[in-house]
């Protein structure tokens, strides 16, 4: 379901886009094509190596069964699993937020025991720098769980740099086409 989740999550990117370049903005899904999910709870491994920059957007794709999403205030609230005076408490599966200045972000699973599991994600959000803005390949996992677009070898697989927003459109229609077996 969190793959479909993400599937969707490219679409509304795609739709919101209105057909026009996005330049060096990226979308990060967390979690890559499984989303925030307490059996993917090393959100760490998935987030190092990434630049979250001023701009940027992160997507949270997850089941609001196994627990909602906080962002809480600090290192603190972050490593006690404390939610009790979240910034802002993602709650519909399939959430976003606008990386839209510079700092630490903290952001973690409201169900205690998967925050504890490691469940939790932290990001720096660094001055926006020019990324190379280059024609993206689309790239769809096996499964069809998630669309994803690779920038070059030195960006994550795991974000989500969208190149055109008609291209990503169509690819998501025909595969939906697919997997409905129209």
């Amino acid at each position: 379901m969190a793959g479909l989740k993400v599937v969707f999550v490219v679409l509304a990117i795609s739709f919101s886009l209105g057909g026009n370049w996005v330049g060096a903005q990226v979308h990060h899904v967390v979690g890559g094509d499984r989303g925030w999910d307490p059996a993917n709870s090393d959100l760490t491994s998935w987030s190092s190596g990434k630049s979250f920059m001023v701009g940027d957007t992160i997507w949270f794709a997850y089941s609001a069964a196994h627990g909602f999403i906080a962002e809480v205030k600090s290192k603190e609230e972050f490593d006690s699993c404390d939610v009790s005076n979240p910034i802002r408490m993602f709650k519909d599966g399939l959430d976003s937020t606008p990386m839209d200045k510079e700092g630490l972000r903290y952001f973690t699973s409201s169900n205690p025991e998967s925050c504890k599991n490691g469940l939790k994600l932290h990001v720096q959000v660094v001055p926006r720098q020019d990324r190379p803005q280059t024609v993206m390949p689309v790239v769809a996992t096996s499964d069809i769980s998630a669309l994803a677009a690779a920038e070059a070898p030195s960006t994550p697989s795991g974000s989500a740099h969208l190149g055109s927003s008609l291209v990503l459109l169509s690819i998501g229609f025909a595969l939906l086409g697919c997997v409905m077996g129209l």
